[in-house]
């Protein structure tokens, strides 16, 4: 799948995102890479920066938080492109749970692993 056609399903998976969340994130962009970070273990998504959650009267001046999407490491674990529009929509959700504070585990508990 071509990097056009996965940053489609990235936006259709950020349609679904309900309105009201959308509205809460702050200071926040999305990105599309091809591989993540070669120095660390394989991820489909990678939230970098300060959550809404951990953010006080000192958050100020600093450069937008980073949502990342990682196109090959998801295209590796689909087969079909029903798998990749799925992979993408739970990858978009996981990230940006985090944006609101949510961890790993409780996302696992919750069955966005």
């Amino acid at each position: 799948m071509n990097r056009e056609r996965f940053e489609e399903l990235v936006a259709e998976a950020l349609d679904e995102v309900p309105e009201e969340l959308l509205n809460l994130m702050s200071n926040v962009v999305i990105l599309v890479e091809d591989d993540s970070p070669a120095d660390g273990p394989e991820l489909l998504g990678l939230y970098e920066g300060h959550a809404l959650t951990s953010r006080g009267w000192d958050y100020a001046g600093v450069l937008p938080d980073r949502i990342f999407i990682y196109r090959r490491p998801i295209l590796r674990v689909c087969d079909t492109e029903d798998d990749v529009v799925e992979e993408v929509a739970i990858t978009v959700v996981h990230e940006i749970a985090h944006h609101f504070g949510i961890d790993d585990d409780r996302l696992h508990d919750l069955g966005w692993g």
